[in-house]
C-alpha cells in the first residue's frame, strides 16, 4: 500500500478508466456519385422481315442466298406467271379499242354539229322570209324546218353523251391496263431495305403463293444489320428513372469489346408476367462484328451527381423511421444528427441535409456508444 492508503493497482487503473474510447470514423466528403444497375440484353436486327411475293406464281430464279448483303430495291427473285402476259395484252387492247371508239364518236359529233349548223341556218332564212313577206312560205314548211333543227340538236346531244360514256370506258380501260402492268411488276421481288439475307425458304421452280394467302411461304428473310437493337428488360422499381438519350456502357463479353450507346426508345408498358419494361438501345454495327442473338452486359446510370456530399453506408443509423449519424464534434464529444439522404450505392449514401463536408461520422460498432460520450476518433479509410 502507498503512504496515502490507496492500493497501487487502483492508482495504475485510474488513468486508463478516464481515457476516451477509440472509434472508427470517416469524413463526409463531396465527390461524384453515380447510381447504376447492370442488365443483360440481347441484340436484335433493327428491322427483320420475311419477304413474300405479292402475286402467286412459279419461282423462275432466285438471285440471293443466306449471308448475301443486298441493297434497298435490289432484285431478289423473279416469278413466272404466264397468264399475266395475256392479261397485260388484253388490257392494252381494250385501251386501244376505247381510244378508237372515242375518236369515232368525236367524228360523229363533228358531223352532227355541222348538220345542226346547216339546219339552223335554213330555219333562220325561212323565218326571215316569212316575216318579210307573210304568206309566201307555207307554215308546214316552217314547221318541218323547226323539226329538223330540233332533231339535229338531239343528235348533237346524243353524240356528246356517247363521247362522255366512251371517255369513262377509256378511263376504266386505262385503269385495267395499269393494274395489269402493276401486277406484272409484282413478278419481280425486290429488297424493301438494305440488309443481309438470313434465311432462304424456296428454290427455283417452287410454287409461291401470294403474301395475302393464309398459307403463303416467304421467299427469303431479310435483316437490317448495320444498326442493331439491344433490348434490355428493366425492373419495375427503376423504370421511372429511364430517360431517352441516356448514355449506357455496353460490354460484349464474347468479343471482349466495350462500346457506348444511347437509350433510343422504350415500350412504356410493364409486362405482367415479368414485371419488367423493355428498353431499346441502338448500337451502330457498320463493321458487322455484332450479330443478332449475342448477349451483352449493360450499365445503365439511374442517377448521377458530380457534387454529392457522401458518407459510408456503415455510418447510417435508422431509428423510428428516421436516418441519423453519430458525429464526432469538438473535443471528441458524440452527437446524434438526423439527416436527409438521397441516392445510395453499395458503399456510399448521399446526404442532402443535416451534415457538412469535413465532419466526422462514426462508422464502427455503435451499439455501446451514446450521444454526449467523449471518444477518440480514428479515421478508418473507408
Amino acid at each position: 500500500m502507498s503512504s496515502c492508503g490507496t492500493p497501487a493497482a487502483a492508482v495504475r487503473e485510474a488513468p486508463t478508466a478516464a481515457r476516451p474510447n477509440p472509434v472508427a470514423v470517416a469524413k463526409a466528403v463531396t465527390e461524384p456519385l453515380r447510381q447504376e444497375i447492370t442488365l443483360s440484353g440481347e441484340f436484335r436486327p433493327f428491322q427483320l422481315v420475311d419477304v413474300h411475293a405479292k402475286v402467286a406464281g412459279y419461282l423462275r430464279n432466285i438471285k440471293v442466298d443466306v449471308g448475301d448483303h443486298v441493297k434497298a430495291g435490289q432484285v431478289l427473285a423473279t416469278l413466272e406467271v404466264p397468264e399475266m402476259r395475256d392479261d397485260v395484252a388484253h388490257a392494252s387492247a381494250e385501251k386501244r379499242r376505247s381510244s378508237a371508239e372515242l375518236m369515232r364518236l368525236r367524228g360523229e359529233l363533228g358531223r352532227a354539229e355541222a348538220n345542226l349548223g346547216l339546219v339552223k341556218l335554213s330555219h333562220e332564212r325561212l323565218e326571215k322570209v316569212m316575216k318579210a313577206e307573210p304568206g309566201l312560205i307555207a307554215q308546214q314548211e316552217i314547221d318541218e324546218a323547226l323539226a329538223r333543227k330540233r332533231a339535229a340538236e338531239a343528235q348533237v346531244a346524243a353524240a356528246k353523251a356517247a363521247i362522255a360514256g366512251a371517255e369513262y370506258d377509256g378511263e376504266a380501260a386505262q385503269a385495267r391496263e395499269r393494274r395489269a402492268l402493276t401486277l406484272s411488276d409484282y413478278t419481280t421481288i425486290a429488297a424493301p431495305f438494305t440488309g443481309m439475307i438470313t434465311k432462304r425458304y424456296a428454290d427455283t421452280g417452287a410454287l409461291i403463293q401470294a403474301g395475302t394467302s393464309p398459307n403463303a411461304m416467304p421467299v427469303v428473310r431479310l435483316a437490317q444489320m448495320n444498326i442493331l437493337r439491344l433490348v434490355l428488360p428493366v425492373a419495375e422499381s427503376v423504370v421511372s428513372k429511364v430517360r431517352l438519350g441516356q448514355v449506357v456502357e455496353i460490354e460484349v463479353t464474347s468479343l471482349r469489346r466495350r462500346i457506348r450507346g444511347t437509350v433510343a426508345r422504350f415500350t412504356g408498358d410493364v409486362e405482367m408476367a415479368t414485371r419488367t419494361m423493355n428498353v431499346e438501345v441502338d448500337v451502330p454495327n457498320a463493321d458487322g462484328t455484332l450479330l443478332p442473338g449475342m448477349y451483352a452486359e449493360v450499365k445503365l446510370t439511374l442517377f448521377e451527381n458530380n457534387q454529392a456530399l457522401t458518407v459510408p453506408v456503415q455510418a447510417l443509423v435508422t431509428a423510428e423511421g428516421k436516418k441519423a449519424v453519430l458525429v464526432v464534434g469538438e473535443q471528441g464529444v458524440l452527437e446524434e444528427r438526423v439527416i436527409q439522404t438521397g441516392m445510395e450505392t453499395a458503399s456510399k449514401v448521399e446526404v442532402t441535409s443535416g451534415l457538412a463536408a469535413g465532419e466526422m461520422v462514426v462508422v464502427g460498432n455503435k451499439t455501446q456508444l451514446r450521444p454526449g460520450e467523449r471518444v477518440t476518433p480514428r479515421e478508418s479509410g473507408i
